[in-house]
């Protein structure tokens, strides 16, 4: 109970003072809230396929939260999940995006998809980069494509990279799969920039389009020519106002630089574009491009054999993963680790025969 608080002023002996005692100091928690006791219910791996193949959305970013989750328990549930929609995946046409940071990556996605999702379900997947310190992440994407994420017919999900190579998230595949058994048959994968995520990419999608801009320097001399060569489309954003004649310029220029590299396996000739997100224009052509691509490569197999190598490739990234896992989690190494560590920044020992040694260990206390 409140302590009640004498004022003197209230004293007789002031005349004409008085002091009201005013409200009592309300409590730090609103007593009509309701707090519930009850966590939100585990789903079990049957009703989680269920609500996918339903397009629960609610229930699909619930999975996809485990696919990204680091503990055995939900990595265990989610692949479970994706077992069961494995069947029922597969159906759909995976575009990678990529460009230089600045070249209106999230603008152009929200223009092209909204024009897509007149007639398909989008989903896109954004990978956003997580900080190297604090392991987090903005996640900013439904903010950027704020009109997009209100389209009944498109899903957004930003991810975090989580510190995987060159910003790109291992479990964006897994993901994948549950989007296409959720009815999703076109998914966009947005990478966090130029560098090494666009080979991660390029592994797990149909058609990869390089976003570019031009009138800022010299664009051939940005781009590496492993992405150039990657592409199967290029397209000149901000292509409008002053800025026309410099992108139509870029065009010729990155048509000319693709000459000189050794034909597709794909059979397919890139092709260069200009558009302008913002004011939609080169919109539809840039579709139709993806559009021509995929019934090409679909007439000649090129479309079912680079599935069965990507299946392959990350067949093979994932006992890579998982082997990495194994070891770090390990009890006798996390026990070994620091003392390890320590011996080689005081040059008791060399990195690698630390390395050596650990995994000498490592595969001793398995066999």
């Amino acid at each position: 109970m409140e302590k009640k608080q004498n004022h003197i002023e209230n004293n007789g002996t002031f005349k004409g003072l008085k002091v009201n005692s005013g409200i009592k100091t309300p409590p730090m928690i609103n007593p009509t809230l309701s707090l519930s006791k009850n966590k939100r219910r585990t789903l079990s791996p049957q009703e989680f396929v269920e609500g996918i193949l339903e397009g629960n959305r609610m229930i699909l970013s619930r999975a996809v939260t485990l696919i990204e989750s680091t503990r055995p328990e939900h990595r265990e549930l989610a692949q479970e999940i994706i077992s069961q929609c494995l069947p029922h995946a597969g159906k759909s046409i995976r575009i990678g995006i990529t460009g230089v940071p600045g070249a209106g990556k999230s603008t152009f996605i929200e223009a092209l998809g909204k024009n897509i999702t007149q007639h398909n379900k989008l989903a896109v997947l954004a990978i956003d980069p997580s900080s190297e310190r604090t392991k987090g992440s903005i996640l900013g994407d439904k903010t950027r494509m704020e009109e997009l994420a209100n389209e009944p017919n498109a899903y957004i999900r930003p991810s975090p990279s989580a510190g995987s190579l060159g910003g790109v998230a291992r479990k964006t595949r897994e993901t994948v799969v549950l989007c296409e058994a959720a009815g999703f048959n076109i998914i966009f994968i947005e990478t966090v920039g130029v560098g090494q995520s666009e080979t991660a990419v390029h592994s797990m999608v149909d058609f990869f389009l390089l976003l570019q801009i031009a009138g800022a320097g010299d664009e051939l001399q940005g781009i590496k020519r492993g992405i150039m060569e990657m592409a199967d489309g290029i397209v000149i954003n901000k292509a409008d106002g002053t800025n026309i004649e410099k992108a139509e310029l870029a065009q010729s220029q990155f048509r000319n630089a693709l000459h000189l590299f050794p034909p597709s396996p794909s059979g397919w000739e890139p092709k260069v574009l200009t558009c302008s997100a913002l004011t939609k224009t080169g919109i539809e052509e840039t579709w139709e491009m993806i559009k021509h691509y995929v019934l090409f490569v679909q007439k000649n197999e090129y479309f079912s054999a680079r599935r069965k190598q990507q299946a392959k490739y990350w067949m093979y990234e994932s006992i890579n993963q998982e082997l990495k896992n194994s070891f770090y989690q390990h009890p006798n190494i996390k026990k070994e680790l620091k003392k390890f560590e320590h011996d080689v920044l005081n040059d008791k020992l060399s990195s690698f025969a630390a390395a050596n040694t650990l995994l000498n260990n490592y595969f001793s206390n398995n066999k």
